[in-house]
């Protein structure tokens, strides 16, 4: 299925124009060698685009024979055609000979006696160094460009003087890549047929090794494979059948699924959140394919609101029935990719419509808001969700598997992991300093809502965006008492460092009888400090509201609870927030007074 989808997507992008087509690959090259009619050296052009403060190679789809990948094998033989890094052009290191042996033999081999005289020229120019390297003296010698060119990284190609093409775009170029693209190179065994499963066509010629996928966040920069075999006499080598035939694809079906997913890759259509990397696609252009990312990512630095403005079209899309009417019925796919050594492992696939995905999205929107501080984001991007329970608030900490975990259940609907709410809490417990920010507040009150939406307790009230002082949780109500006895300490004691915030939170709201005692008596002795004694009345006022919400005993008395389950913990830190921000906030008798 993933295949298929992305091979259908190369179908559109190939009609588009905006993919390589059959027979090239998506690449780049740094420098043209001119050479006269002859293959003798006549100058240099620099390709290289400025970004920042380097230079890239100039983008564009180079010849791409025998499906192989941009990158190189050991071997020394597996030159490109006509285009290549410049330890092949210039035959550098140990096997420089078998290197350019090898550039020679691939015009043999795909352009079979050329007639075109730009292609002769080049091989002229190859043969010669071939037999005496200081033909390349004059380029490793450039006093710009010769020890970027002795590097052998750089990409290079070749153009003639007077004429306005790179050589390997010549039309027999392109008739002969078109024509043998099922040629096997030098080494490789007999070409076996078979079924494709992705297409279901008989007797075509299967891909052996399938061309590395780049651009996975984590993955070996070299690339890797999501359809790969490497070891022999196994479980998966079974019925005599070696390597990708395991897996029977066309040649030409597993070079287009994987410029797909290069393309989607280094494209706009892929966000990056904890070790997964997200790539995403529909059937045909629609526009939440285009915004699909901005309703995650962070806002760009130049344009902040663009990810907010780009939300609040989702919800009125949603809620004016403009993706089930127009594009809402179109298919939408969500691949989520992890690295695993040389492969690439699946974290998550979803397939659904615009319009079941957008629903969804929007929910998780929902199910996030909370009152906040104005400075906050009025949405929060995944990657701030993740790297706020990660510790020491850094990106690289972010949980294995939560990034992944996470994105599946926004995308189908179902509760949040639950190590979500446990990295949440244990973050609270670490940040000594911050304890519940905002962002922690609203994915707590999101996990919780959403849980109990689907396990259904008639014992359980939702917690609200803002302060509910009716709210039956005890873990909520203890936590609006937390709050509320320090901000007493904190207008007892003006610029005090630390308050029992600091000491108390991880005590109080995993086994309140150990510590709410004492905090309690230690609230009389804040409250006498104070010499506005209607703010004192109004503390009290309140305090008494909130310890009359607890549920009493046989005895008539409330008895702290010796410890709070996770979930619990969770309402402690909502109702925590909660009366903060309404302490903060509220324009009341006990804001008010004098």
């Amino acid at each position: 299925m993933i295949l298929q989808a992305l091979k259908e997507y190369y179908d559109r992008k190939a009609v588009e124009g905006t993919i390589a087509k059959k027979g090239w690959i998506r690449g780049g090259i740094d420098f043209l060698i001119i050479l006269d009619d002859f293959g003798n050296y006549q100058g240099i052009i620099d390709l290289r685009e400025p970004e920042g403060r380097k230079k890239i190679s100039h983008p564009m789809d180079v010849p791409n024979i025998g499906n192989q990948s941009l990158k190189h094998s050991n071997s020394g033989k597996d030159a490109n055609l006509l285009w290549d890094n410049a330890s092949f052009i210039f035959g550098l290191g140990d096997k420089g000979d078998l290197r350019l042996e090898s550039m020679i033999k691939a015009i043999d081999q795909w352009l079979n006696l050329p007639k075109d005289t730009s292609i002769l020229a080049v091989r002229n120019f190859l043969e010669q160094g071939l037999k005496n390297r200081s033909i390349f003296e004059p380029l490793l010698s450039h006093r710009e460009y010769g020890e970027l060119f002795k590097d052998g990284s750089v990409k290079i190609s070749f153009s003639i003087s007077k004429k306005n093409h790179i050589v390997f775009e010549s039309k027999e170029v392109g008739d002969a890549l078109l024509k043998g693209c099922d040629n096997e190179k030098e080494g490789k065994e007999r070409t076996v047929t078979g079924t494709c499963l992705v297409t279901g066509e008989k007797n075509v010629p299967i891909e052996r090794t399938h061309t590395v996928i780049k651009g996975v966040w984590g993955a070996q920069s070299s690339g890797a494979c999501i359809v790969s075999f490497n070891k022999d006499k196994v479980a998966f080598e079974s019925f005599g059948k070696e390597q990708s035939n395991n897996a029977p694809v066309n040649k030409s079906v597993a070079g287009e699924y994987v410029k797909s997913l290069n393309h989607l890759l280094q494209s706009d259509q892929c966000i990056h959140i904890g070790d997964a990397s997200t790539v995403f696609w529909s059937e045909k252009k629609t526009k939440f394919e285009s915004d699909f990312s901005s309703l995650f990512s962070e806002p760009h630095k130049d344009d902040p609101g663009q990810g907010t403005r780009k939300i609040k079209a989702l919800f009125d899309s949603v809620n004016n029935g403009a993706f089930v009417n127009d594009e809402g019925t179109s298919r939408f796919y969500i691949l989520g990719l992890a690295p695993n050594a040389a492969r690439i492992a699946i974290r998550f696939w979803q397939v659904g419509t615009v319009a079941e995905f957008s629903q969804k999205i929007k929910t998780h929107f929902d199910d996030l808001a909370i009152v906040k501080p104005q400075k906050e984001p009025e949405y929060y991007s995944l990657w701030r969700l993740l790297v706020n329970i990660a510790t020491q608030d850094k990106s690289e900490n972010i949980p294995p598997n939560v990034a992944g975990d996470l994105m599946r259940s926004i995308l189908t609907g179902s509760p949040y992991p639950a190590t979500l709410l446990q990295s949440a809490l244990r973050r609270i417990h670490s940040d000594t300093e911050n304890r519940v920010k905002p962002v922690r507040a609203a994915l707590i009150k999101a996990y919780l809502n959403r849980y109990h939406r689907i396990h259904i307790n008639p014992n359980h009230k939702e917690l609200l965006m803002s302060l509910d002082v009716s709210q039956p949780s005890i873990g909520y109500q203890l936590g609006r008492l937390f709050a509320t006895l320090e901000k007493i300490q904190e207008e007892a004691n003006p610029g005090l460092n630390a308050t029992i915030r600091e000491r108390f939170y991880g005590a109080a709201c995993a086994s309140p009888a150990s510590v709410f005692s004492n905090l309690l008596r230690l609230k009389n002795h804040h409250l006498a400090k104070m010499k506005s004694k209607g703010r004192v009345v109004n503390f009290e006022r309140l305090l008494a509201e909130n310890i009359g919400k607890f549920p009493k005993g046989d005895n008539g008395f409330f008895d702290f609870p010796a410890q709070l389950d996770l979930h619990e913990q969770g309402r402690f830190a909502i109702g925590y927030y909660h009366q903060r921000q309404d302490l903060f906030t509220k324009k009341d008798d006990l804001n008010s007074s004098k």
